[in-house]
């Protein structure tokens, strides 16, 4: 099958991954212009500026391409979620997790092979509140380990957010929360943290909810329980394998929806930003958005 000429609109934000997709961007224009690929860019200055860009992209016939991290992905999607808009990504944050879900290059230049040829799919997104992400949503322990590395600025790329995890752990007290799936009886613990997972990985490759599908109209929650710190950092490495869901204390519950509350005020975090304020009520928005992904 022949796939039609695509026009591009690339929405970058040029501060992502310490400012490599602004580095990126010549050699991007270049592998595009190669491909025979119109294409032009323009420059974010906050998400919602982003969402604004993406929203004149398809006005246009465009393909909306987020080029930055995942935060900026979940935005352009968002923004013209259940619509027959296109959206693409090419790799310029930190973690790049929805790339390495997906299969796509996390080389910005590589990638823009995918743009050219890939396929069209459909996929979930997940919602909390008005916002909405293309990954995972935690909170808890999650919560402060986001606000350090978005906070840190001599580590770049997936490394800030181990260093986060081993500076938030002294200091850390468990928690106590209510989690209620599907408007089913609720459930109480005291523990680390909840995460609804869209995708498998967050974190820059920690594969939280390794059974996660971006197509089975789903969220993976993943509830980690109380236990010993020096257990918990124990657990942490086995999350780059997935293999910390068949630890005693930690939990995999599927659903559609999912209500979160705790004894402190924590915020939902997703794709590395702050989306909404617990309680927080989060659900799956099945084969929301066409996105281009590999062959």
């Amino acid at each position: 099958m022949i796939l039609p000429v695509r026009k591009l609109a690339l929405i970058i934000n040029p501060v992502a991954g310490g400012g490599r997709p602004a580095r990126a961007l010549p050699d991007v224009q270049a592998a595009l212009t190669a491909k025979g690929l119109e294409h032009r860019f323009e420059y974010t200055k906050s998400l919602e500026h982003a969402r604004a860009l993406a929203l004149e992209a398809v006005g246009n016939g465009e393909v909306a391409v987020a080029f930055g991290g995942d935060g900026l992905i979940g935005a352009v999607a968002g923004a013209v979620k259940h619509t027959d808009a296109i959206v693409g990504i090419l790799p310029g944050g930190r973690g790049n997790d929805l790339c390495r879900a997906l299969g796509i290059p996390r080389k910005p230049v590589a990638a823009c092979a995918v743009l050219a040829s890939g396929p069209v799919r459909e996929l979930d997104l997940g919602e909390a509140g008005e916002r909405t992400f293309a990954g995972i949503a935690s909170c808890g322990f999650d919560s402060v380990v986001n606000e350090i590395a978005n906070d840190t600025r001599v580590v770049r790329g997936s490394p800030v957010y181990a260093l986060a995890l081993v500076r938030a752990l002294p200091r850390w007290q468990s928690a106590a929360f209510e989690v209620m799936i599907d408007n089913g009886v609720p459930r109480r613990f005291t523990g680390y943290s909840v995460a609804a997972a869209n995708s498998k990985q967050f974190g820059g490759g920690m594969l939280l909810a390794p059974n996660a599908s971006l197509t089975d109209g789903l969220l993976d929650v993943v509830i980690i329980e109380d236990m010993a710190k020096l257990r918990f950092l124990a657990l942490a490495p086995t999350v780059f394998r997935g293999r910390h869901i068949r630890k005693r204390g930690v939990d995999v519950v599927r659903g559609r929806e999912v209500h979160i509350s705790a004894s402190e005020p924590f915020t939902l975090y997703a794709d590395g930003e702050a989306i909404a304020e617990l309680p927080v009520t989060i659900r799956v928005l099945p084969g929301a958005v066409r996105m281009i992904v590999p062959a």
